[in-house]
C-alpha cells in the first residue's frame, strides 16, 4: 500500500525551508539560536511549524543565514489573524475531508452565530471595545465558510450536555444558537449527538477535541485549554484521541433523540425571555 504523505501547512513548509537552509549553513539549532538571541527549543518551534518568528527575529535568521530577507518577506504572507496556537489549526480546517468535534463546555467556533460569538469573546476581555468585539466576529464568521459548501468537510459535532444548558449571551442567543445547530443537522450538513448528563462520566470529560481526516495525508487530532492548544499528528496520540472519541461517541443519544433534546432546551432558553 502506497504511504500516504503528510499535509503540509503553509507555517510547515515555511519550517522546512528554515531548517534545510540552517542544515546547507551548517549551524546546529543552538548556534542558530545564539545569533537570533533565542533559545534552541525556540528554533525547533519555528522548523517544526508550531511557532512563527517575530519579523525582528526573521531579520536576524536572514542574516544568519545569508538568504537576503527570504524568510522576512515570506513571513508577510503567512501573519495570522488568529493565535499561536491556532494558526495552523486553522489552516488544517479548509483542506480537511471530516472534521470530528467534541465541545465539552461551548458550542464549537465554526457553529457559532454571530451573538453567540461576541457574547464569548466579551465574557474574558475585561477591557473590549464593540470595535474590537466587531472584528473579532468576523473573523469567525470566515471560519464558518467551511461549511458552506455542502459536501466537504464532513462534520460530526458531539456535545455534551452541559453546552446546552449554559445560557452564553443571555435566552435570546442562546435559543437562536441551539437552533441553528439543530437546523443544520437536519439539513444534513452535520451529524450531530449529544452526551447527556446522566452518562456520567465518559471519555472526554477533561478536554474538548477536534480530528480532522484529509484524503490523502494523515490524521490529525486537536485539544485547547485557556490561552493553549496542542496539535497532534505523532500516530500514537492520534489513535488515542480517536479511540476516546468513539468511547464518547458510543455513550450519545442517536440524533434524532439529540435533536429532540436540543430543540427542547432551545424552547426553554426563549420562554425565558
Amino acid at each position: 500500500m502506497e504511504e500516504r504523505r503528510m499535509l503540509r501547512t503553509p507555517r510547515q513548509k515555511y519550517g522546512e525551508e528554515m531548517r534545510l537552509r540552517r542544515t546547507a549553513a551548517r549551524l546546529t539549532q543552538e548556534e542558530l539560536g545564539d545569533q537570533v538571541v533565542c533559545s534552541p527549543t525556540l528554533i525547533s518551534h519555528f522548523e517544526a511549524g508550531r511557532r512563527l518568528p517575530k519579523p525582528d527575529d526573521a531579520q536576524r535568521i536572514d542574516r544568519a543565514l545569508g538568504t537576503d530577507g527570504f524568510f522576512a518577506r515570506w513571513l508577510e504572507d503567512l501573519e495570522s489573524r488568529y493565535t499561536d496556537h491556532f494558526a495552523a489549526v486553522a489552516e488544517l480546517e479548509q483542506l480537511a475531508a471530516q472534521i470530528q468535534q467534541f465541545a465539552l463546555s461551548l458550542v464549537p467556533g465554526v457553529l457559532q452565530t454571530d451573538g453567540y460569538a461576541r457574547a464569548l469573546f466579551g465574557a474574558y476581555r475585561p477591557n473590549h471595545t464593540p470595535e474590537e468585539l466587531d472584528e473579532l466576529v468576523v473573523i469567525r464568521t470566515q471560519r464558518r465558510r467551511i461549511l458552506d459548501g455542502p459536501a466537504q468537510p464532513v462534520v460530526w459535532t458531539l456535545l455534551d450536555e452541559a453546552v446546552l444548558r449554559r445560557r452564553v449571551g443571555g435566552p435570546r442567543v442562546m435559543a437562536e444558537q441551539l437552533h441553528k445547530v439543530a437546523n443544520m443537522a437536519e439539513s444534513g450538513r452535520l451529524r450531530l449527538h449529544v452526551l447527556p448528563y446522566g452518562v456520567g462520566a465518559h471519555a472526554l470529560m477533561q478536554s474538548l477535541l477536534t480530528l480532522m481526516t484529509f484524503e490523502d495525508s494523515a490524521p490529525v487530532a486537536y485539544v485547547e485549554g485557556f490561552q493553549t492548544g496542542n496539535l497532534m499528528d505523532e500516530p500514537a496520540l492520534v489513535s488515542a484521541c480517536q479511540t476516546a472519541y468513539a468511547l464518547a461517541l458510543s455513550d450519545a443519544l442517536s440524533q434524532q433523540e439529540s435533536l429532540a433534546l436540543v430543540r427542547a432546551a432551545a424552547e426553554e432558553h426563549a420562554h425565558d425571555e
